[in-house]
């Protein structure tokens, strides 16, 4: 067969497009974007015919050119091309701030306030009482005023923005002392020096990695000197011969020389959870010694959406709010909503425990998590009768860069098969509509169940069903 005569069998564009199961794709994609999509899938039948060796173009199927086989090739891609890049999936990691997978999930009501202010216009900024302009910056100033005991607070989009923003208002030309010891990288190569450098402050190391006395920053104020800062090391741990200074002790330093303390906090816990052996600091308790300034994280300990919160003595987050930098990290009405019904959890520290999801994943007995773990168990094996299926104790962690020393005794259900490799029984779980990401420890699937709501069992019992 000729390569000509092969080519010449591709049908035009609008033979395809008349179709009839196109009518529909017309509608909810549009004409211009099914005719792309129709001239790509073309296109590069083209090219296949052209790379062919002779002797492939004589075994070349020429039903793969009929308008149906194509038509059926175009209406593939356009389903696949429907399927968002962003989309949700079963955590049974037992990671509950599990950054690569989005973090805190939210709580129900910051969920249905965030489809009600985004569905339709709000106001942001607008005030309707006075019926003139109004200020986002007000929006949660009350409520972590009421929560945080704050003079003033002010929210950016992450806590790095929240860190850039604070020095460059505070100390810009200024030099900031902070130990050694916690000069941490946020993550993804974001480091406290190159943060401090980029925001115009310059850095003034005090201390060793493992000891730092309060004497040290006391030692180190100058005529240059614009604030102390204490770094919380969230996302890692010295342990040995180690010591650090207190906020306390810089509050009280702080005080004589009349220079400003910042804390930057991190993980954003607001109630104490040492009783769930995570003893960290807590925002409340931490703006109690006095301290200027505190920033901490939304998506962390605290449970809300993606955001930098800054909190303190009013006349310093004045000025943070007047910085040029404070309208290009700012954050949309969609993050507002949902952190001020997250915020509002707080007022009763019993509901927060029940309706935040991270604190009610760390609190979670382990009476109930038995519970769950026997009724996937139960599911999957009634799912599945050839896979094996068992109850083990897991270590699972809070993750996201929060109490990394910590781990919380858990409970997961361990799945095996005697066809199917534990890889590629992961793998067939990734895949699945609605992805389930599991962990493989000792050559066993792990689903822990700490992270899965109970909603989603179901769910993963049937990502198993077709596996052998």
């Amino acid at each position: 067969m000729k390569r000509n005569e092969v080519l010449r069998q591709i049908p035009k564009i609008d033979e395809v497009l008349k179709e009839h199961l196109f009518s529909n794709a017309f509608e909810k994609s549009g004409r211009d974007v099914v005719t792309s999509m129709a001239r790509k899938v073309i296109d590069g039948v083209r090219a296949e015919i052209l790379a062919l060796s002779d002797d492939e173009l004589e075994h070349y199927d020429v039903k793969k050119l009929s308008i149906s086989y194509i038509a059926d090739e175009i209406k593939d891609i356009l389903e696949a091309d429907e399927v968002n890049h962003l989309h949700g999936i079963i955590n049974a990691t037992g990671t509950i701030l599990h950054t690569n997978l989005g973090r805190a999930p939210l709580c129900e009501d910051a969920v249905r306030n965030v489809e009600m202010v985004s569905r339709g216009y709000s106001n942001l900024e607008y005030d309707v009482k006075l019926g003139n302009r109004g200020s986002r910056h007000d929006i949660l100033q009350e409520l972590m005023v009421e929560l945080t005991g704050a003079e003033d607070v002010m929210i950016v989009n992450n806590n790095a923005s929240a860190t850039m923003l604070v020095l460059s208002a505070m100390a810009e030309g200024h030099e900031v002392v902070v130990s050694r010891g916690e000069l941490v990288e946020i993550g993804g190569a974001f480091r406290i020096p190159d943060i401090m450098e980029q925001s115009g402050a310059t850095l003034h190391e005090v201390g060793t990695t493992n000891k730092t006395k309060p004497s040290d920053y006391e030692k180190a104020i100058n005529e240059k000197t614009g604030a102390l800062m204490k770094v919380h090391t969230s996302n890692y741990k010295i342990m040995g011969f180690t010591e650090e200074a207190e906020l306390d002790d810089l509050v009280a330093i702080g005080k004589e020389h009349d220079i400003p303390v910042i804390f930057d906090m991190g993980n954003g816990l607001m109630v104490n959870l040492a009783d769930y052996g995570l003893d960290e600091p807590n925002v409340p308790a931490s703006l109690g010694t006095g301290i200027d300034v505190i920033l901490f994280s939304g998506d962390k300990l605290l449970g809300g959406p993606q955001a930098g919160i800054i909190a303190g003595k009013r006349k310093f987050i004045e000025k943070m709010k007047k910085h040029p930098l404070a309208r290009a990290l700012r954050v949309d009405k969609m993050t507002f909503a949902a952190m001020e019904e997250t915020l509002k959890k707080y007022r009763d520290t019993k509901v927060a425990m029940r309706d935040i999801p991270v604190l009610r994943m760390i609190t979670t007995t382990h009476e109930v998590l038995l519970e769950r773990a026997e009724s996937l168990a139960d599911k999957i094996r009634t799912s599945n009768s050839k896979l094996n299926v068992k109850i083990v104790d897991a270590d699972d962690q809070i993750g996201g860069g929060s109490a990394p020393m910590v781990f919380l005794p858990g409970v997961a259900v361990a799945v095996t098969s005697d066809k199917t490799t534990t890889k590629g029984l992961e793998r067939t779980l990734r895949k699945h509509e609605i992805p389930v990401i599991a962990r493989i420890h000792e050559d066993e699937l792990l689903f822990s169940v700490r992270t899965v709501l109970d909603r989603e069992l179901d769910d993963i019992a049937a990502a198993l069903r077709e596996v052998e």
